[in-house]
């Protein structure tokens, strides 16, 4: 397949042929956050999370190439692993800021959270409980919920996250969570 072809099946829903893309470039895109200080999984996650964009935008229709896939998408890891390490960087200054938190703070705020979490569907729920709370593996959580594949898990996480952002913004202030 040359890329045109793959570009061309991409916009039409063709997930074989987005299989096929993260076979071809899995080793250069992890290749890159793993020599900008990051591990093998989170490089795994950037590359999925930065796949998930390409196919988003290339299934829109709105999106024109103007070069390769690779680089296209080589520049959608960069970005994402910017944002990751600013993250980090923010994580970590807040760590040394705020030596001590309030019980009650944290508590409200988890509320907040659980109250948001009823209201996702079942398999959503079951994915973020998975994920942040008993830190299993996107390997285990296809498995236990009955999934095709490891990306299929990545890619419902990443849907259920979203949504539940949605909810907690769409009911609760930036003061809820900043009193």
């Amino acid at each position: 397949m040359n890329e045109k072809e793959i570009f061309e099946r991409i916009q039409k829903g063709d997930e074989k042929a987005l299989e096929f893309l993260y076979k071809k470039y899995y080793r250069m895109m992890t290749k890159l956050v793993i020599t900008n200080s990051g591990t093998e999984e989170e490089a795994r996650d950037i590359y999925q999370d930065a796949l998930i964009v390409f196919w988003q935008k290339a299934t829109s229709g709105n999106l024109v190439l103007t070069s390769k896939i690779s680089t296209y998408i080589y520049s959608i890891c960069q970005n994402l692993w910017r944002k990751e390490l600013d993250r980090k960087k923010r994580l970590s200054n807040e760590e040394k800021d705020s030596s001590v938190t309030l019980d009650t703070e944290t508590a409200e705020k988890e509320k907040i959270i659980a109250r948001c979490m009823e209201q996702l569907g079942e398999t959503c729920k079951k994915v973020l409980m998975y994920y942040y709370f008993e830190e299993m593996s996107m390997q285990d959580i296809a498995e236990k919920l009955g999934f095709a594949n490891t990306d299929t898990a990545k890619t419902k996480k990443y849907k259920c996250k979203k949504k539940l952002d949605e909810l907690v913004k769409a009911q609760y202030s930036e003061q809820d969570f900043l009193d």
